[in-house]
């Protein structure tokens, strides 16, 4: 049976929304599970048939907390999970292109395949009041995290990707 694996971290609540988002929607379709990075190990890596990683960009890079579930898992799975479907969703204050060529390049080691391009949701958080204020993410931004989470579950499940 095939299933999806949901990674995030989230300080302020915007990624954990968009988790959630993808989450919700993804489970009417395939198995699926949603880790905190923090709790997300190689054990889950390997069992999961499909990723989609989700992640705040802080000072132009991925946050550390994801970061310290790559570094935790890119070696015990190297040249065990090749092929694979993955996505991204990223929460910014600006432009979020930082996080997501890190989060492609460790795919890209890893050698998975990315299914859709990168979500980046802009919260135009640009002062430090707005950056470190919880975030509340209306229908409409979740809505493409729903798109995602139920196309990439869909997808797995059918043996497309």
């Amino acid at each position: 049976m095939s299933s999806l694996l949901i990674v995030y971290h989230s300080r302020t609540g915007g990624s954990r929304q968009m988790a959630e988002a993808a989450y919700d929607a993804a489970k009417g379709e395939t198995q699926a599970v949603l880790k905190e990075a923090s709790q997300a190990g190689p054990e889950d890596v390997l069992a999961a048939s499909g990723y989609i990683f989700c992640a705040p960009e802080n000072l132009a890079t991925v946050s550390g907390i994801m970061k310290d579930f790559f570094d935790r898992c890119y070696y015990p799975v190297l040249g065990q999970i090749e092929g694979r479907a993955y996505s991204q969703m990223i929460c910014a204050g600006s432009d979020g292109q930082g996080a997501v060529r890190q989060i492609a390049r460790i795919a890209q080691g890893w050698r998975l395949n990315e299914v859709q391009p990168a979500i980046i949701l802009c919260t135009h958080a640009q002062t430090s009041e707005a950056i470190l204020a919880p975030k509340v993410l209306s229908n409409d931004q979740l809505a493409p995290c729903r798109d995602l989470g139920q196309a990439l579950g869909a997808g797995l499940s059918m043996g497309v990707f």
